[in-house]
């Protein structure tokens, strides 16, 4: 299996996990529920962004098809929706993966990246 092949399967099967886990959610009663929050962070978003840094570092430079990208880009703004769910905020995700991934670089958080992203929980 080539390397290539190997990022595009991850890709499909975040982009399932990232749906079924926006069809199984429901709100916290009592906002905010970090520990939930950091798990959509942990095992979903910070998944995505990661496996994009991934093939995108180290030689590889793994292309991926427009579809994919808005795949793995997509699945990560779900998550990010998610976790600000989770806070109680309503967002509607559009953030850019390539903006996320630059962040995770520089911060090596994840929850840094969504705080930045998201602006939740809400800076005093």
């Amino acid at each position: 299996m080539s390397a290539a092949s190997r990022f595009h399967e991850r890709v499909w099967d975040l982009a399932e996990r990232a749906e079924r886990d926006e069809r199984d959610f429901s709100p916290p009663e009592t906002p905010p529920d970090e520990e939930r929050a950091m798990a959509y962070l942990r095992e979903g978003a910070g998944e995505a962004v990661a496996l994009f840094v991934e093939a995108r570092t180290g030689g590889l430079m793994v292309h991926f098809p427009p579809d994919e990208y808005e795949a793995l880009e997509g699945a990560m703004n779900i998550w990010l929706e998610l976790y600000a769910a989770c806070y109680g905020v309503d967002l509607e995700g559009d953030w850019a993966l390539r903006e996320a991934a630059e962040l995770l670089i520089d911060t090596h958080n994840i929850r840094d990246v969504a705080m930045v992203l998201t602006r939740v929980p809400e800076r005093h």
